[in-house]
């Protein structure tokens, strides 16, 4: 039987422009696109809302939230999963990666953490194949460099896990995020309350981590990304060196680069930048960093990630139509240059044949309301 609906008098957000006009939606798919404030008989009518493509969401630790809601507090798994789906549905968000960190540490100091990214796959994995989660799932594997176990962990996937996205992580203290040893001073002891013995102890650790086994994890994550066929990312590239070795790694997406002098060099190499959206939103980064508005000024920002909010992947979008005055290359932020930055070339667009991934907007203030979200033609919120 076919699977069919049509929604009506909508205001259609297309690569550059947007149109009134109808969309009708079959068997999981945008089958036809017309235009006019007509409504058919047996249509949904939109009352002139904006319907755009389902939000394509890259990296996000939001998973991570909601399986430890307080410190030391692992919540049940399966609850866990399908509340982070039901959230991100409700955001708008029709596809996510979720970020799993893979790598991990044994430490005397007590800061140590302990695989966790297989199993989890695993249980995502089940829920999928059973029918219980609303919206499109891959995963994002977040490789520690600075670790004990990452190319342990790496071995553990295949290209059945639909790894997506991989991306080099490197927290050792005095570099990228954390050149400003002050600054991650700062956010272990404000977070942790380690005393100052300890935390010096924790440097030391990391930093020995980083020299003895850096250069061969990011070597085994480089070659895992190719076996897999998953899009490489930097995270935290600093300077124009730090790109090139990027560039050099086939890196095709720059998480969060702290500096503009990183973000061009991006640009020149080809290289995707992603930004947070919480930074857009908050005018600035928390940590200092450079601002994701005066990269998106400069035409440097190619992605909006939602990060740790997942409904400012929206409210960023929105405001960032509003400082360029372009809602169509706005929204593609957070749809289709997400989607072509991780190879996916069935949605991320409203065009014939592609996904029936959209989203029904309502303004709300200097914010909108997703109304409806459909993920393959399927109300899931």
């Amino acid at each position: 039987m076919t699977d069919q609906m049509i929604l009506s008098n909508a205001r259609i957000v297309l690569d550059d422009e947007i149109v009134t006009g109808s969309l009708l939606l079959r068997d999981g798919l945008i089958a036809a696109i017309d235009t006019g404030a007509q409504v058919s008989a047996g249509a949904v009518d939109c009352g002139g809302d904006l319907v755009t493509p389902g939000l394509i969401e890259l990296h996000t630790d939001n998973l991570e939230r909601h399986l430890s809601p307080r410190p030391g507090v692992d919540w049940p798994h399966e609850a866990a999963i399908l509340a982070h789906d039901g959230e991100l549905a409700a955001c708008g968000i029709t596809t996510v990666f979720d970020a799993l960190r893979v790598g991990s540490i044994a430490s005397p100091t007590g800061m140590g953490y302990k695989p966790y990214a297989r199993a989890l796959a695993s249980e995502i994995h089940a829920l999928r194949e059973a029918g219980h989660l609303r919206i499109s799932h891959h995963l994002h594997l977040r490789a520690e460099m600075c670790s004990q176990t990452l190319t342990d962990e790496l071995d553990a996937f295949g290209p059945e896990d639909r790894v997506g996205l991989l991306s080099l992580m490197d927290h050792t203290p005095g570099q990228r995020q954390f050149v400003d040893v002050d600054k991650f001073r700062q956010y272990i002891q404000g977070k942790y309350g380690l005393p100052d013995e300890t935390f010096a102890a924790y440097v030391a650790e990391l930093k020995d981590l980083q020299a003895t086994l850096g250069p061969r994890h990011e070597a085994a994550a480089v070659a895992a990304a190719a076996r897999f066929g998953a899009a490489l990312a930097s995270h935290d590239d600093t300077s124009a060196a730090q790109v090139a070795q990027s560039a050099a790694h086939g890196v095709a997406i720059a998480e969060f680069p702290t500096t503009a002098e990183a973000a061009r060099a991006c640009r020149a190499a080809g290289i995707a930048v992603m930004m947070g959206a919480p930074n857009i939103i908050r005018g600035g980064s928390h940590s200092g960093n450079v601002a994701a508005a005066s990269l998106a000024q400069d035409g440097l920002l190619d992605v909006l990630s939602s990060d740790y909010v997942p409904a400012a992947l929206l409210t960023a979008a929105l405001q960032l139509a509003r400082l360029t005055g372009d809602l169509p290359r706005a929204l593609a932020t957070v749809t289709s240059a997400p989607a072509r930055a991780v190879g996916l070339t069935d949605r991320g667009r409203i065009a014939t044949g592609l996904r029936a991934d959209l989203v029904r907007l309502r303004r709300v203030g200097e914010t909108a309301r997703p109304v409806s979200v459909w993920s393959a033609g399927q109300r899931v919120a």
